[in-house]
């Protein structure tokens, strides 16, 4: 076998075809990959070699044949095959030595390649910032596929001993396994019937993203042995003789691979940050899927780099989901306004919006200008008649952070944000989430935003604690308690005490202290802040929380419209800091606020956290270091922003606004009887079940502006500044912690590292590179030529 192996490669680069043919492939892939603008490397911004991986199989179609297109056929042609059989090879040792020659050759031709890994590591910004690893588990990948595409080739220059015939069959075979079965299945609309996996590219991308799985393995190998063994078949059948035992067993020993590697398999993830690793949680909760849960994505057609990017992520890790999910998650992206007219559109945006799927306009630059285009980087998962959209981009602006920064944040979130509404999806639909009403709350309008929001994941309401039985009571999941005015009855204090008890989880969001920006600017500039009487202290002091009655004052603040005057009879208007609304930016690396925004707050008290056994404290908000509290009662004046504050005078320890309470509470109705006024009996529980339970300090942090005109404005903008603030995505992923049981929310504590190329490098040295790219992978070619050209005159001129 080493023999024939031997004489096939020094033959084929021998011959002026071979460089040729290597050389138009590097030439047309360099220009793919460098120069035209759709699938530029440079363009497309990011410091990875997708392009190369994506590009490459389209070319192995017609490299590879080339290779092998004369290996048999040209024996058979030239009458040397059977004088290869009078040698004491067998039929499996000529075809493995001619196979594996080809495979050779095959990675010669891409060892030129690494240039592209050489530039895309020198342009990384900072420089090297490049996932090796991911690099490498692709071109295992790349290998594969060029190694099953060469068992492809053999085969069909086995059965013809014309060269042209054998590379034209070999490229319809090769482009059928490729693509074939995934058009036949669209074809025949069997996506869910598991023909797509028959072909290459289900495999070929899992393993190109760096991702080596044993049943991509597995079925590469069996590709390969498949051709090889229909190979020494055809070579047989010409030669007249039956197949031997020996054959037969290796059909056998092929079929058993193939379907053996379907059941129990391993992944080996080469990426730098184990992106494509799915958690324990995520596996847990696709491993018990009761029914079959169907994904439609709906970001797809004519995107930018970065869309492309949050794309190609969103069905990566579709597809790793997919693995463990014993086939009943199934996913497509489609176009949902491709070939529509513009009414057509309209109408489909409208359909879309009614079921929660959000459009966004994007800029795309063409020839002719900037046009807009309507995307939607949203996913609809359904099951069960029950249907939850999932937003696969953050919209809001990020305070601090680029574009590319926000997108990288959004494909951290895509494990939890598709495995969370899976969950709510297959079991039992979206848990309950209750307002409490009754006490002067924020009203409807106020949490207008707020509740819409959560909307796509739970079914939201308002409680009165006074009318609900309390078994309805424990039916929901959380209860918020947002900006109460009133005082809390003792019965409405025992309901909340026992669903506590219960395991249920309670998020309060309460103001100690009595103040408003609007009831200052009413009363000529001056209000006295006075404390609220709202009967929870004692309760809160049981669970470990106690709300001082004061307020904080941050430099670190949100900033108001003032009036300074008036010129020409208009009024003039300046934004200046108010001290009293404090900007929190979340430092604490708990999944609530990880990669959260500054957060807006309104007349923020501090917290103290009292020493309680059995439970765990964990500070989620806290004022900057520049602040100072004031005790209330206290006289608020308008006129104190034309003071400058004095830094000196605002140093103090970072103040506690927020704080997440996990563990086994004590009843604040231990050893006392159930109060007067309840309809029903309710038995006491004087140790809570393990619980948790969130306690904010300020009753405006999940309040939306209203305009003039009463229309609600976002959660966390601030419609003075324009400003998007963390608001909204706290208040979610609050909901999205307590009432998670199964530890999902910690999946957003997962990174991955951003990886950019150098925008200024790219535009003063973007000919540079083309040309290096383009032309250098040629001149390796043409060095090696020459030398095997040299070498070989040598040998044979003595």
């Amino acid at each position: 076998m080493y023999s024939i192996l031997k004489k096939e490669i020094t033959s084929y680069l021998s011959s002026l075809v071979a460089y040729v043919t290597i050389g138009v492939f590097l030439l047309v892939l360099g220009l793919f990959l460098w120069v035209f603008p759709d699938s530029s490397i440079l363009d497309y911004g990011y410091a990875g070699l997708d392009s190369l991986f994506s590009t490459a199989p389209y070319l192995f179609m017609f490299l590879v044949p080339a290779i092998t297109m004369r290996s048999l056929a040209e024996e058979r042609k030239e009458g040397t095959f059977e004088l290869l059989l009078t040698r004491p090879l067998t039929y499996l040792q000529i075809v493995l030595g001619k196979y594996f020659a080809a495979v050779l050759i095959v990675l010669f031709a891409l060892l030129p390649t690494l240039i592209y890994y050489f530039s895309v590591h020198t342009l990384g910004s900072p420089q090297g910032n490049i996932d090796t690893g991911a690099v490498i588990g692709s071109y295992i990948g790349l290998f594969l596929l060029g190694s099953a595409f060469a068992a492809i080739g053999l085969f069909t220059s086995a059965v013809t001993k014309n060269q042209i015939i054998a590379f034209t069959i070999a490229v319809f075979i090769c482009f059928f396994f490729y693509s074939g079965f995934d058009s036949l299945s669209t074809l025949l609309s069997l996506q869910s019937s598991g023909i797509q996996r028959l072909g290459i590219t289900e495999h070929y991308q899992s393993i190109s993203r760096g991702v080596v799985d044993t049943r991509d393995l597995g079925y590469f190998i069996a590709l390969a042995a498949l051709f090889i063994w229909l190979t020494i078949l055809a070579l047989l059948t010409q030669q007249q003789k039956r197949a031997d035992k020996k054959t037969m067993i290796g059909l056998a020993i092929i079929v058993v691979l193939a379907v053996v590697s379907n059941f129990g398999f391993a992944r080996f993830d080469f990426t730098a940050e184990g992106r494509y690793t799915v958690s324990p949680a995520s596996r847990t909760v696709l491993n018990d899927l009761p029914a079959t849960v169907k994904v439609t994505v709906y970001l797809q057609g004519d995107l930018t780099g970065g869309m492309k990017r949050l794309q190609r992520a969103t069905g990566d890790m579709l597809a790793d989901l997919q693995a463990y999910s014993h086939g009943k998650l199934q996913f497509e992206f489609i176009d949902p306004l491709k070939g529509q007219s513009t009414e057509q559109q309209n109408q489909a945006i409208a359909d879309l919006q009614s079921r929660g799927i959000e459009p966004l306009a994007l800029s795309v630059k063409t020839d002719d200008g900037m046009t807009q285009k309507t995307i939607f980087p949203m996913a609809m998962v359904s099951a069960n008649g029950k249907d939850i959209p999932v937003k696969l981009l953050n919209q809001q602006s990020q305070l601090g952070l680029s574009a590319d920064e926000v997108l990288n944040n959004s494909i951290q979130n895509l494990e939890y944000a598709f495995t969370s509404a899976i969950k709510k999806v297959s079991r039992g639909g979206k848990p309950q989430i209750g307002f409490t009403i009754g006490h002067n709350e924020l009203d409807d309008l106020q949490l207008n935003d707020a509740m819409r929001s959560l909307a796509d994941g739970f079914d939201v309401g308002r409680v009165e604690l006074n009318s609900i039985p309390f078994d309805s009571l424990m039916k929901i999941k959380l209860m918020v308690v947002a900006k109460p005015s009133k005082p809390f009855t003792e019965p409405e204090k025992f309901k909340l005490d026992q669903y506590l008890m219960r395991g249920g989880k309670i998020l309060w969001s309460i103001d100690q202290v009595s103040a408003e920006l609007d009831s200052l600017r009413g009363h000529g500039g001056e209000q006295l802040a006075f404390p609220k009487q709202l009967n929870l202290d004692d309760q809160l002091f049981i669970y470990g929380i106690r709300i001082n009655y004061d307020m904080i004052a941050d430099i670190s603040a949100v900033q108001i419209p003032i009036s300074t005057g008036s010129v020409g009879g208009q009024p003039q208007i300046q934004m200046v800091p108010w001290l009293f609304y404090p900007i929190f930016m979340p430092l604490a690396k708990h999944p609530i606020v990880k990669n959260l925004d500054g957060v807006r707050g309104e007349f923020v008290s501090t917290i103290d956290v009292l020493d309680i056994p059995n439970v765990q404290k964990t500070v989620l908000l806290a004022s900057s270091p520049y602040n100072k509290n004031l005790k209330a009662p206290h006289l608020l004046s308008l006129k104190a922003i034309d003071q400058e504050p004095d830094p000196k005078a605002f140093q103090s320890e970072p103040k506690v606004a927020a704080v997440l309470m996990e563990g086994s509470f004590e009843s604040d109705f231990k050893n006392r009887v159930q109060p007067d006024g309840m309809a029903e009996k309710i038995s006491i529980t004087n140790q809570s079940q393990p619980t948790k339970m969130v306690v904010i300090s300020d009753g405006d942090v999940f309040k939306n502006q209203v305009s003039a005109a009463g229309e609600a404005f976002p959660l966390g903008f601030d419609r003075y500044s324009s400003q998007t603030f963390g608001n909204k995505n706290l208040l979610l992923n609050i909901a999205d912690y307590l009432t998670d049981d199964s530890g999902l929310i910690a999946l957003r504590n997962k990174e991955i590292k951003l990886r950019l190329l150098s925008r200024a490098r790219i535009r003063n040295e973007k000919v540079f590179w083309q040309v290096i790219n383009t032309i250098g992978p040629l001149l390796l070619v043409l060095i090696f030529a020459i030398f095997q050209h040299y070498t070989r005159r040598r040998k044979y001129a003595r």
